[in-house]
């Protein structure tokens, strides 16, 4: 007896993977779009010193140029060419959002997950993270950098500590829900040991709203920077940095505009690709929208 059967069609793995593109695009686009974006201006700044020209060379007989073939965003008060400082404010607006967002997104999974696992040490550390949140993130910022003195690095740090304490929240709230769950406990009642448990049943858990709440620390770390930058108390003047443009333009926003308008358009683009990542990476982790589908 012979079995027919109708040819069974094989698809290439590469195709299969293009074909996976259109569908994550149709089911997630601010993932797509906010990610891209923003690995767009990864890009651009890691590469500036290839294109952008000097940020720092000043000029005076060419202050205040409009656009031109020669600097396409024309000079600022100094000669200094806008475009240059603009590429190169992206590193530092950049590496403050990203490198502030991973110290507080560490920071707090590791004060959450303890506090959320251990009484005594929840009632101790809630109320001095309560304290934190209760004083505003720049004026803790300027408290500290005053104290030690400008620097990325103590900016970093006096981002991050502000934000560290939204996130040892939202970790301890996924913490107490988790550590209930009949799998948690069996775990614990077959002899696993606290670490392992920890490392197997629990991270696993934190990790999706973390990664949400890192984006929203990321895009409010990078309007701080500006904020503090602007204030003059933020990234050192001689360093191209998208607060200390806009504060060092406003006086010519009426004879030279885009001194102002492209450090404040680049700031703006890079908070939206921040949040439409943020927003994105939610509906994406969300149980409820994935059933919508």
């Amino acid at each position: 007896m012979t079995l027919l059967s109708a040819p069974v069609e094989l698809v290439p793995t590469g195709r299969r993977r293009l074909s996976g593109l259109p569908r994550f695009a149709r089911r997630h686009p601010l993932v797509l779009i906010g990610g891209g974006l923003l690995a767009l201006l990864i890009i651009l700044a890691l590469a500036a010193p290839f294109y952008a020209g000097d940020p720092v060379s000043m000029d005076p007989f060419k202050r205040l140029q409009p656009p031109s073939a020669e600097m396409w965003f024309g000079s600022d008060n100094l000669g200094r060419d806008v475009f240059a400082r603009t590429i190169f404010g992206a590193r530092i607006s950049l590496m403050v959002g990203l490198i502030s967002a991973a110290c507080a997104a560490l920071a707090g999974l590791l004060i959450g997950v303890i506090a959320g696992y251990n009484r005594s040490f929840d009632n101790v550390v809630m109320r001095v993270m309560d304290g934190l949140m209760s004083i505003p993130t720049i004026l803790l910022a300027i408290a500290l950098i005053s104290l030690t003195g400008a620097g990325i690095g103590i900016l970093i740090v006096a981002i991050a500590i502000p934000e560290t304490p939204s996130v040892a929240r939202l970790v301890r709230s996924v913490v107490l829900g988790v550590r209930e769950r009949p799998y948690v406990e069996a775990a614990l009642c077959g002899g696993a040991r606290l670490p392992k448990v920890l490392w197997r049943h629990i991270l696993p858990s934190t990790i999706p709203p973390l990664m949400v709440q890192s984006a929203t620390v990321c895009a409010s770390a990078i309007l701080t920077e500006a904020a503090l930058s602007f204030l003059g108390v933020g990234v050192p003047p001689e360093l191209p940095s998208w607060g200390n443009m806009v504060a060092s333009s406003r006086l010519y926003l009426a004879i030279a505009p885009m001194t102002l308008f492209a450090p404040g358009i680049c700031l703006a683009v890079t908070v939206l690709a921040v949040n439409l990542l943020g927003d994105g990476l939610r509906d994406m982790f969300d149980p409820r929208a994935k059933r919508r589908r």
